[in-house]
């Protein structure tokens, strides 16, 4: 089974959008598709990271994304990309013992999410 999409809600649409372009610009990601003040579709081809703002819904917390990386470069570039535009270090780009191979850098996004990109 292939995964479509994953929904995220946040407390403001426009910073999480700002952030999410800025640290996953490394992997390609891009602003697909957009309902004004509704949600911020975001990926390379199409939109599998869907930024959503709700009243009725808290923003979502605890949540572990993992993005793969064509590079350790790419993980490199995402971890000082996600770091300026706001996110707190959760694990700085190296060698995980995971899984031989497992190269990851961790970030907690502006909403406590734990954001990781990931290359084998």
């Amino acid at each position: 089974m292939v995964l479509h999409h994953v929904r995220v809600f946040v407390s403001s649409l426009p910073e999480a959008t700002k952030f999410y372009l800025a640290a996953l610009a490394p992997l390609g990601y891009k602003e697909l598709y957009t309902i004004e003040g509704v949600v911020a579709g975001l990926g390379v081809k199409s939109p599998d990271l869907m930024i959503a703002v709700k009243s009725d819904t808290p923003p979502t917390k605890g949540l572990h994304l993992a993005f793969a990386a064509e590079s350790k470069e790419v993980v490199d570039q995402f971890y000082e990309a996600a770091m300026k535009a706001g996110a707190k270090d959760n694990g700085p780009p190296g060698l995980r013992n995971y899984a031989p191979g497992y190269y990851a850098a961790f970030v907690i996004d502006p909403e406590g999410n734990n954001i990781e990109v990931v290359h084998l």
